[in-house]
């Protein structure tokens, strides 16, 4: 009888522990993929600003914004490029960095939206 029951409980413990590292390597794969998605991430947002020789952080300092959005980037790149028009007596290097920051914006934006698509996709399949 004992015999039999320690058989049983091996038999439980090589279940459970095949199932444990069963779920292991699923929790490894996942953070793995996550991992590489932040990575991609990174690289074109690092790609985009030596691209562009301004960082998103620079751009937004000199449109004067704190979030990402297209309304406020459209309306501070309009008055800014209107405050610095040459015919205004404004610079044309300073409202070239104006179009320049609109530009870095818009392509972290494009990037942010892309990996909005790439998530949703990957949560639909």
């Amino acid at each position: 009888m004992a015999k039999y029951l320690a058989q049983v409980i091996v038999m439980g413990v090589q279940v459970v522990g095949r199932a444990f590292a069963r779920a292991l390597k699923q929790e490894y794969a996942a953070s793995q993929a996550a991992a590489q998605a932040r990575n991609t991430a990174g690289q074109q947002s690092a790609a985009a600003s030596s691209i562009t020789g301004m960082t998103v952080q620079e751009a937004q300092q000199i449109l004067n914004i704190s979030t990402l959005t297209p309304e406020e980037i459209q309306k501070n790149y309009d008055h800014l490029f209107k405050a610095n028009d040459k015919s205004a007596g404004g610079s044309f290097y300073l409202q070239s960095k104006v179009v320049r920051a609109k530009e870095r914006l818009d392509e972290e934006l494009s990037i942010q939206t892309d990996q909005q698509k790439q998530k949703q996709q990957n949560t639909e399949t």
